[in-house]
């Protein structure tokens, strides 16, 4: 399939450009992902204009809106720093980005519980958002987004990587001018998808879907994408998907043998007790889609929403 452009934080694809003269490669992005995604490297602080090796910086004041501030010799970045980056977040506009990696615990391009320093001086907190990232996050609202250390949690690793294909299969819906009737047929495959991660986002969506009357196409398609991507953020648990296959399940009640249902049972059930991978029912229920010529499940994306060899369902 076409690789998908994917924004990252230029020290994790091995390149030199740290504060320290160094990189912070993972091999797990620059060897696996690399198959998948087309990467457009990002360094906030060199290409804002900072050299390597450089003064660390570090984040101060106000967690809510912290200032981007140099160790030794105080020296305040924020205004260049926002500045840069409204300018290079208008640049990324026309790359059409699929999602972006940000390097964890970065005063500039941290995403998620980055240290700040207090101005009167004492412990920091960890409550503050990298300068950088949360300008992208703010420009990009809908954007899959993630950064590195919480990757090799098996959970929001999945997440994430669902997140970008299905808003990749989103825009190529749209890029050749989509009408209702293909809004319709993306809701009912990805209907079971949604409801592995929010029933409620799933209510929610149906209804815009059957009443288009009341909003022009434009805004009705702003909606959706806007619902859908609220829901798939929230996690996938054990009880949802342990829903969603009794769900399943159900198309083969009248088909299968009593064996059969049993053995299916069984598997739903030790997967609900954690006993099992996702992936170990999904495989037999895979197997009756096929058998059976089952119409509806054979469109869900649930069954296969990223590429198989990255096997992120025999973690989850």
């Amino acid at each position: 399939m076409e690789k998908i452009r994917i924004g990252i934080s230029t020290c994790l694809l091995g390149e030199h450009v740290r504060y320290d003269g160094g990189h912070q490669e993972d091999r797990y992005l620059t060897h696996t992902l690399s198959r998948y995604f087309d990467w457009v490297p990002v360094c906030p602080e060199v290409e804002y204009g900072l050299g390597v090796p450089r003064e660390a910086m570090r984040l101060v004041g106000d967690p809510e809106r912290p200032r981007l501030v140099t160790i030794r010799t105080a020296v305040d970045h924020t205004d260049g720093m926002r500045h840069w980056a409204r300018e290079r977040l208008s640049a990324l506009e026309r790359e059409g980005l699929g999602g972006f990696v940000f390097k964890g615990k970065s005063p500039s391009s941290g995403m998620v519980a980055v240290k700040v320093y207090p101005d009167a001086g004492g412990s920091p907190v960890k409550r503050g958002v990298g300068v950088f990232a949360a300008a992208l996050m703010e420009w990009f609202p809908l954007l899959p987004v993630e950064e590195d250390g919480r990757l090799h949690d098996p959970s929001l690793r999945e997440n994430f990587l669902e997140r970008i294909f299905v808003y990749h299969r989103w825009r190529e819906l749209w890029r050749d001018g989509a009408r209702m009737a293909d809004l319709v047929r993306f809701h009912a495959e990805h209907k079971l998808l949604l409801l592995s991660h929010s029933p409620k986002h799933v209510t929610l969506l149906g209804r815009l879907v059957a009443n288009p009357e009341r909003r022009p196409l434009r805004a009705l398609r702003e909606a959706y994408l806007r619902g859908m991507m609220e829901g798939l953020k929230l996690p996938a648990t054990t009880r949802k998907n342990t829903n969603v296959l009794d769900h399943m399940a159900g198309y083969f009640k009248k088909r299968l043998t009593a064996d059969e249902k049993e053995e299916l049972r069984d598997v739903i059930d030790r997967y609900h007790r954690g006993l099992v991978p996702l992936v170990v029912p999904l495989t037999l229920l895979g197997h009756y889609v096929r058998r059976y010529d089952e119409p509806y499940l054979k469109r869900q994306v649930y069954l296969n929403p990223h590429p198989l060899e990255l096997m992120l369902r025999n973690h989850v």
